[in-house]
Order: structure tokens, then C-alpha cells, then sequence
């Protein structure tokens, strides 16, 4: 069984083509062994479907309180329902389980470990586990100077040739700095005596102290397991990282055992701003002494020098983690045959660097706050440095337990396909003994990702569908045309505070940003981007007027008003133009440099290339200057390339980039990869209204093929020429999505593409359903009748009221009057999710709107139709709490609603359950 670092890595040294279709006037086959899609048959065919393709989830392990049966026979449950892999996160334990409670990386612990990574191969699945238990990096054998820590100041006034006396001893002063009249500074830090104490007698004048120091910030690995519990590490501190991986060597050096494919770190949440070795990183990154500045970094200068220490601070501690610190564990994994995962956000530091760092970055979006620029971030950083994949942690707190849908995970599994994600884990399973009563060990910030939740009964469906999508998503190679620079120096440059605070929830400090309107304009314009950072610019390159970097090649690069840029940015951005690079400066050129340290020198540098950018009056361009600049634009000729400065769209319709049309459409958002002779288009219809129509696409096409991934069904769409401008007839609902399959050159045939409308009125099925209770609890309900539909909770059954399962409805009935043909057949209002069976056919599980499907086999009489219903589990749940069922058996912070509160559904009203209807039948037609 191949593993997923081996599947991973053939497929980032192999990562071309998805297929090429023979060039010919017409042809039905496509045939190429060099193809990503596995033995196509068809410009139809889906690729087959891998481990890596199939979504993956978390695995908590409560006090890794784990046996071998229970573990191969969950595993064996998620595989029947298409989960391609798990992730093993140890996290604390059960109350009364103590006993079974093994410690984290000792050597049961690793066979347990061992145990499920190899029995997840034998079912074509594959495993990884978090470098950590709980979150974040640290536990046991992390030391107080290596634990993350806040600056501590302690100042103190002396004047007039004062005799200043004080005992230091119990803290570990890292530099005694003396501020005097007319900027005189003085370093007193070897005067400390080795007992802490010091005298001083000071000269004349006023002289301010500065004592400095650090403490523990009390923040400690956060839920952890057995074994696991201690400080987090110092993010900053190169030392701390390099001891906690030896830790990690203790329990695998004598590992002989399978071992998982992937390690991983979850997202930034240390309490951190200060390292033991601080200054002297300070020196080494910046050039001079922090010691001498320090009443900037503590806010007592002018704003301007404030603004600029600090972010020089700030870029110190981005540094720390992009080239020292993280470089270390991804290197020990890389070393012990591990691909990463990394969630850098939440970090003060440049995300892009950090997500870059790894092999897979991941993101996250968290309850309702989904923004897929933020989330972008990930992918870029992933498109830019060349990694295949970006993953995503996906339905944490997506809805109070219980109340999450399929649905919902769908819009969700959606939002992150279209910033670019394209492998889901998530969010996520408990193991959960077989001994243990409904609803089995939980985790509380979570979607119940699991068997026991009765939505399992459809999250097959949901796991094809995000399977075929990542078949796709996964394959050829992101087709972004613009690099959208990140002027992170102006976010830096900020007199108040320490540390930005920077999440994926509370986005203030994106929007709030140039960057923020611009890619916000960019994505509502239909434009394809990926941002890119001052560390990532230093490895792009011009080839043939494209901007080439290590992950793909891009037409220009676009930077959003700012007023600080980096000398060596400035000077990359020319040189790229001058190799035959397209640059855009929206509204104008930057005018200044960040930071302090040799400003005068910097500046000069600076404003030398400034005043070699002339717009306008390079190769004899004045009068199409004059006409750019009456549109607000200017252009600047540099060597082979050019710059544009400027309005954005103006500037961007000066190049050869195109918009997608398809964002015209309110609500509908899309991303694209490139093939050899095509590309992909994955397009979903998340907040407007179904589109039906002729939609015009940015890249031109002779042939297109439509494929859904909620069925599998595919066909040759509707293609059409309209002024130079291919042209496809799209039909999508609100919520739904596809799949556009582009062909640049080639005609290429096959089954049409089903379109259809409804044509007349719809006719309601009536009679009596028979509805039988067929699988769930607490207890199998009795069975009914009724000739109304309605939420079974209104039954007047309290065993129906407390009931999490499916039922099955069933009726007979008699076509409509109508000549017999094709209808849609609308289940109407649905909770919360269906299968449909007509006359014995099987139409398919349908977990979103439109709870419906087209259907062909109608006979005139004595029609057969059978619903399977399943809804949540929120009344099952609401019935345990009114009954105070001890089932909350969690220790640390047991289960919490999306408030963080004691969860109590005792007071929920009934959620309604089963087909409420009405059903109907509507005549449709192809066109």
C-alpha cells in the first residue's frame, strides 16, 4: 500500500497535466498515460479516487485511552464512509477512565500509534499525528527559560550624580540600559554583580533606567493529554524548539513500527513577545543594538521612531519563526521521512512565510466567520512556494452540537475550495469506545464528525462529493494571474502595542489594510490572484514577460497603495521589470522605507530608484502617457518591462490578464487550475440566485465539459463564440456547484449535457404516507400514517420527539393527468437530508437544496415512491439533558456551547425532523 507521503511526493514531482486530449478535429477518447486523470475513458471521467483525494479528519484521542479492537473497527467505519485518512490529536482524558489513560510518546503509546497507521493502510486510508498533544508546541520538558514568555520593563529615575543601589538577584536582567541628556546612552549591564547586586553613581543630569527582563506568561499547553501537560514553548526561541524535538527523538529513535505520513502543528495561540536571546537576534536580523531604542519599543519616543522600532521588532519576530524556528521542526520531520502540516495563522509574523515553511499549510474558518481571503493566505503561500496541497480544518464550531447539518459542511467544504484549499480535514471524530453510551466522547468545539451522530447515515455522500472535487482540485496546477504583494511594513509600522493580533476570526487587521480593499475588489471582479510576501519576491524571476516563481508562473504583479517598502523589494520589483515584468502601483509609488536602523543610508538607496521610475517619458511614450494618465494611469518603461501606476482595473486592462465574467453573477465565486490543453473551473453558487444563462469565461475554449460532483454526472456543455469571447450555458442553484472542463484547442465529443426547465405548474403527490422508523434512537418510534405532511415531533410520540435516525416515507400514487415524461421531483422542505427511490430506481442522497431530482420512470398508475429521511441528533440530545443523563464526562473544559458556556439543551425547542413537504411533481424539459 502506498502511503500518502509517497502518493504526495510522486504527485509534486509529477504535477503536469490532467489530460491532454489528442489534437484532431474531433475526438471522443482522451488517451495519454502522462495524464492525471487515471485511466480516462472519457473527457467525461473523474479521476479515481485516492486516500489523498477523499477528506480526512481530525482524531481526538481523550487520554489516548485507546485499544486495538475499538481502533480498526472506527477506522473500518470510516472507510465504508469514504474518509480517505485520520490525524491522531491526544487531548485530555474521560472522567472514570483513568485507568485506560496511556502517556503521550511513551512506548505504548507509539505502538497504539503504530497499530493505527498500519491498519489504516490495510484499508487504503493513511494516518497522520499532531506534533503535540492538545495545542500548541510544548508539555513536560520544556524549562522556564524556554517557555513562552512577555518582556517584563522595570524602570527607574536617577539625577544629579546620584548614587543609584538595587539587588537583582532572582531575575535574569538581559540588559540594564541608562538614557541621558543630549541622547546619551550607556550599557550597565555588566555591571550587575553575580549576586544581582548593583551601584551606580550616576553622572550629572537626569537619567532614566531601563531594566529588562522576562517572565512565564502562565500559558500552558492548552487541552492536554497524559503525559503531555507543561508550558508551551517559546515561539522565538530557537533553543526551546530544538530541545522539544528531542523529546520527540526519545520515542522514535527506538520506534521501529509504521509511521504516519504527516506531523503537524496547530494554530498559533502562545502568549509570547520576548526570548531569552532576544537582543542578540535583534542584532543579528537588523543590524544594531535594540538595547540603545529601547524607550521606543516601550512607547516613551515620538510616534515616528516608535512606529519604526517596533516595526523593526515586529519583522525580528517573523523572522525568528520563518528562518530559525520553524525550519527546525520541519527539518527534524523532513529528516525522519515526515511531510508537514502547519496552521501559521494566529502568529504575529508574516503568515505567507510561515504557511510557505511547510508541505501542506493549512487554514481554518471558525463558527460563521468565513472569509476565503483570509483563508487564501494558506493557499497562496502553498501556490507560490510550489507545495501540491493546502488543507483546511474544517467545522469548528460550525453549529451548537448536534445542530450541524450536511449542508452546512457542504457551503462550508465550498468556502474553502474556492480560496484555494483543496484538502479537507475535518473538524472533526472522537474515538469513542464501543462500551461507551450515546453519544460516545466528544470534543467540544467541534462538528460531530462521527458514527454515532445520525447524520453519519448521509455523510457518505458528502465525503463523494468532497472526494470528486479534490480529484480535481488536486490535479494540474493553479492558474492565477496576479501576485498581489502584501505591504506588510505599513501594517508594521504602528506606534501602539507589542504584537499584532492577527486570527482567521477577527479579520480587523486584513480589512482594515490596502491589501484587504484590493483583494476584496480583485475576487468581487472575478480577477485570480495569490498574494505574496518581501521574502517571496526575492525569489521570482521574468521568463518570457511572466513573473516565475518556485510554484508557477504569474503576468504581473500588483501592489496595493503603500507608503513603506523594503529597500531590497524596491529593488527586486525594477529588476523584474527590467527583465520584461509588468509591475502595477495602485495609486502611486511607495515613498518611504520602514524601520530605524540606518535610515539615512536606506533612504538614499530608496529614493535613487525612485527617481530612476519616470513615467511617461521613457522610448518616446508621452502621448500614451497623456491618455493613460487622463484614465489614472501612468506607465514607466524599465528595461524590457514596464510600470504601471495607477488605477487598478485601468492598469490591469493594459496587460493580458482577464477577468471571469462569471463573478458578474451575484454570489457565485470560483477558482481555477490549468491542464495541459485546458483548464478547470470549480464555480459555486453560494449567496445569489440560480444561475441560468450564458456566462462568458476568461480563458477561450472550442469544447467544455460539465461535471457535477454531488452526483458524478457529467456531459458536454453548450458552447459558443460571442465577439472573441467563449461563452458556456451554466444552470446553478443557490448552494449548488460544478466543475467547467476546458478545452483550449481541441473539438472534442461526447454525451450532452443534461439541461432542463420545468414546463408547467406542479402537481402535489397526496395520499397517505406510511412512515416506519427504521434506524436511531433512543428508541425505534412506532410507526404511522398520515395524509399530512409534517415534522414527525408533532406526531404526539414522545419516543419521536427524543428520536435522532431515519425514517422511511412511502407512498403510492398516479402520475399527473399530463402525457407521461420527464419530471422534477421536489421533496419540498426537507430536515435534514434524503434518499430518493422511484418505482425500485435509485435517484440518489440529497444532504442541501433543492431536496429534489429529476425523474424519468413515471407509469401511469400505481407509482412507488420512497423517501429515506434523517435528521439531526439536537432532540436526542435535548432529551438527555432534560433527563440530567450524566453524558458531559469531560475533564479540562469538558463540553461548552459556541458561547463557551455549560452546554444545556434542556431548554431547546424541538428541532423539526423528517419530510415536511409539500412533495411535488413539476413536467421538465430538455432544451
Amino acid at each position: 500500500m502506498r502511503s500518502f507521503f509517497a502518493v504526495l511526493f510522486t504527485y509534486w514531482l509529477g504535477c503536469t497535466a490532467i489530460a491532454e486530449i489528442v489534437p484532431s478535429s474531433e475526438t471522443d477518447v482522451a488517451a495519454n498515460p502522462k495524464s492525471e486523470i487515471r485511466n480516462p475513458k472519457s473527457p467525461l471521467s473523474w479521476p479515481a479516487l485516492t486516500s489523498q483525494n477523499k477528506p480526512w479528519t481530525w482524531w481526538w484521542w481523550h487520554g489516548s485511552a485507546v485499544d486495538q479492537t475499538n481502533i480498526a473497527d472506527q477506522l473500518e467505519t470510516f472507510q465504508h464512509a469514504g474518509l480517505g485518512g485520520v490525524q491522531i490529536i491526544p487531548i485530555y482524558g474521560v472522567k472514570g477512565e483513568e485507568s485506560h489513560d496511556i502517556n503521550f510518546l511513551s512506548p505504548k503509546w507509539m505502538s497504539m500509534m503504530g497499530y493505527t497507521v498500519g491498519q489504516a493502510r490495510s484499508l487504503g486510508m493513511d494516518a497522520g499525528m499532531a506534533l503535540e498533544d492538545g495545542w500548541c508546541f510544548g508539555g513536560p520538558t520544556i524549562s522556564k527559560d524556554e517557555a513562552n514568555a512577555f518582556v517584563v520593563r522595570r524602570t527607574y529615575d536617577v539625577t544629579n550624580g546620584k548614587t543609584f543601589d538595587e539587588n537583582f538577584s532572582g531575575r535574569t536582567i538581559q540588559a540594564l540600559m541608562a538614557f541621558g541628556p543630549d541622547g546619551r546612552t550607556l550599557d550597565l549591564t555588566d555591571k550587575i554583580g553575580r549576586d544581582g547586586n548593583f551601584h551606580w553613581q550616576a553622572p550629572a543630569g537626569s537619567w532614566h533606567l531601563y531594566a529588562i527582563s522576562q517572565r512565564f506568561s502562565g500559558q500552558n499547553v492548552k487541552r492536554a493529554a497524559p503525559g503531555g501537560r507543561g508550558p508551551m514553548l517559546n515561539p522565538f526561541y530557537p533553543a526551546a524548539m530544538r530541545d522539544y524535538l528531542k523529546w520527540f527523538d526519545r520515542a522514535f529513535d527506538p520506534y521501529t513500527g509504521p509511521r504516519p505520513a504527516i506531523v503537524f502543528q496547530d494554530s498559533y495561540e502562545y502568549q509570547c513577545n520576548w526570548s531569552p536571546d532576544f537582543f542578540a537576534q535583534f542584532e543579528h536580523f537588523r543590524g544594531y543594538r535594540l538595547q540603545t531604542v529601547l524607550p521606543a519599543l516601550f512607547g516613551e519616543a515620538p510616534d515616528d521612531e516608535t512606529a519604526r522600532v517596533k516595526s523593526d521588532y515586529r519583522q525580528t519576530v517573523s523572522d525568528l519563526m520563518a528562518v530559525k524556528t520553524d525550519p527546525m521542526w520541519i527539518g527534524w520531520a523532513h529528516r525522519r521521512g515526515f511531510l508537514t502540516s502547519y496552521q501559521a495563522h494566529g502568529s504575529p509574523a508574516n503568515w505567507l512565510d510561515l504557511y510557505a515553511d511547510a508541505d501542506m499549510p493549512e487554514t481554518e474558518m471558525f463558527h460563521m466567520d468565513r472569509n476565503p481571503l483570509i483563508s487564501k493566505f494558506a493557499s497562496s503561500a502553498a501556490h507560490v512556494a510550489g507545495h501540491p496541497l493546502t488543507s483546511a480544518e474544517t467545522g469548528t464550531w460550525l453549529a451548537e452540537h448536534f445542530t450541524e447539518t450536511l449542508a452546512e459542511l457542504k457551503y462550508l467544504t465550498d468556502d474553502m475550495f474556492i480560496s484555494g484549499v483543496n484538502h479537507i480535514f475535518y473538524h472533526g471524530c472522537c474515538y469513542s469506545p464501543a462500551s461507551a453510551s450515546w453519544p460516545g466522547w466528544l470534543f467540544y468545539a467541534s462538528t460531530e464528525m462521527n458514527p454515532r451522530n445520525s447524520i453519519w447515515h448521509d455523510v457518505p455522500a458528502l465525503n463523494a462529493y468532497v472526494g470528486r472535487c479534490q480529484s480535481i482540485l488536486q490535479s494540474g496546477r493553479p492558474d492565477n494571474d496576479i501576485l498581489l504583494y502584501w505591504p506588510i511594513s505599513d501594517f508594521w509600522n504602528n506606534p501602539d502595542g507589542m504584537l499584532p493580533d492577527m486570527t482567521v476570526s477577527k479579520i480587523a487587521w486584513f480589512t482594515g489594510q490596502p491589501i484587504g480593499d484590493t483583494a476584496e475588489k480583485l475576487s468581487q471582479r472575478g480577477y485570480a490572484f495569490d498574494y505574496i510576501s518581501d521574502r517571496q519576491l526575492m525569489t521570482a524571476k521574468t521568463g518570457h514577460g511572466l513573473v516565475r516563481v518556485p510554484g508557477g508562473q504569474y503576468r504581473v504583479v500588483l501592489v496595493p497603495p503603500c507608503r513603506l517598502m523594503p529597500v531590497a523589494t524596491l529593488a527586486r520589483l525594477i529588476a523584474l521589470a527590467r527583465s520584461g515584468a509588468t509591475i502595477i502601483f495602485q495609486s502611486g509609488l511607495p515613498t518611504d522605507v520602514p524601520g530605524w536602523g540606518h535610515l539615512d543610508e536606506r533612504r538614499g538607496q530608496f529614493q535613487r530608484m525612485i527617481a530612476k521610475i519616470k513615467p511617461g517619458t521613457a522610448n518616446g511614450l508621452q502621448s500614451r502617457a497623456r491618455e493613460q494618465a487622463a484614465n489614472g494611469l501612468m506607465e514607466a518603461r524599465v528595461g524590457r518591462g514596464r510600470i504601471l501606476i495607477g488605477d487598478m482595473e485601468t492598469a490591469l486592462a493594459q496587460t493580458d490578464v482577464a477577468r471571469e465574467p462569471v463573478c458578474d453573477h451575484t454570489g457565485l465565486f470560483f477558482i481555477r487550475r490549468s491542464f495541459a490543453g485546458g483548464w478547470h473551473y470549480f464555480i459555486a453558487n453560494r449567496k445569489g440566485d440560480t444561475l441560468d444563462g450564458w456566462v462568458a469565461l476568461g480563458h477561450p475554449a472550442q469544447s467544455a465539459a460539465i461535471l457535477d460532483p454531488m452526483t458524478g454526472h457529467s456531459g458536454m456543455a453548450d458552447v459558443r463564440q460571442v465577439n472573441g469571447q467563449t461563452e458556456v450555458y451554466l444552470q446553478v442553484p443557490p448552494g449548488g456547484s460544478i466543475i467547467l472542463r476546458l478545452f483550449e484547442k481541441q473539438t472534442v465529443k461526447g454525451p450532452a449535457w443534461n439541461y432542463w426547465r420545468t414546463d408547467g405548474a406542479p402537481n402535489e403527490i397526496t395520499g397517505d404516507w406510511t412512515v416506519q422508523f427504521i434506524q436511531g434512537g433512543p428508541e425505534i418510534p412506532a410507526s404511522f400514517q398520515t395524509a399530512k405532511l409534517g415534522s414527525w415531533t408533532e406526531q404526539g410520540d414522545a419516543n419521536a420527539q427524543r428520536f435522532a435516525g431515519t425514517a422511511a416515507y412511502t407512498i403510492t400514487f398516479d402520475a399527473p393527468a399530463a402525457q407521461i415524461g420527464r419530471y422534477f421531483l421536489d421533496l419540498g422542505n426537507v430536515c435534514q437530508s434524503a434518499r430518493i427511490r422511484l418505482n425500485g430506481k435509485d435517484y440518489g442522497t440529497f444532504i442541501a437544496p433543492p431536496f429534489g431530482a429529476m425523474v424519468d420512470n413515471l407509469r401511469p398508475t400505481n407509482n412507488k415512491l420512497e423517501v429515506e429521511v434523517t435528521n439531526v441528533s439536537a432532540n436526542r440530545i435535548r432529551d438527555l439533558d432534560r433527563r440530567h443523563v450524566p453524558w458531559k464526562i469531560f475533564k479540562d473544559i469538558n463540553i461548552v456551547d459556541t458561547d463557551y458556556q455549560p452546554f444545556d439543551a434542556s431548554n431547546w425547542p424541538l428541532t423539526d425532523s423528517g419530510l415536511l413537504g409539500p412533495v411535488t411533481l413539476t413536467p421538465a424539459a430538455n432544451f
